[in-house]
């Protein structure tokens, strides 16, 4: 049975989390990038990922979600974070967007 993605639950121990800042880095190799986000965790035994969008043709800005998960309780207590991405094989044709929670920022890449 093949069910249409956007409909089903979504989970309850993943989130979008704010960030604080997100910049783009030449890779090792030539015409390579690397996206590094930065930020504070709201609980201490998060784990922080970025996560990047499903499309079906290529877009403008490709689309890469700041996701916080809980492996059961949280601590509350907050934490700095940092992350990053390969862009490899997700980059739209102008460059990527960063989603966070209260924010989206666009980031232009050659």
């Amino acid at each position: 049975m093949v069910e249409n993605y956007t409909d089903l639950p979504a989970p309850e121990s993943v989130r979008i989390i704010d960030f604080d800042e997100a910049k783009v880095v030449p890779g090792i190799v030539p015409a390579t990038f690397i996206l590094i986000v930065t930020g504070v965790m709201p609980y201490q035994n998060m784990t922080v990922r970025l996560s990047p969008r499903v499309y079906i043709e290529r877009p403008d800005y490709w689309g890469i979600e700041v996701v916080g998960s809980l492996p059961g309780i949280g601590i509350p207590a907050t934490a700095p974070y940092t992350v990053s991405l390969p862009l490899d094989g997700v980059l739209g044709t102008r460059g990527i967007e960063v989603i966070g929670a209260n924010r989206t920022e666009q980031i232009a890449v050659p």
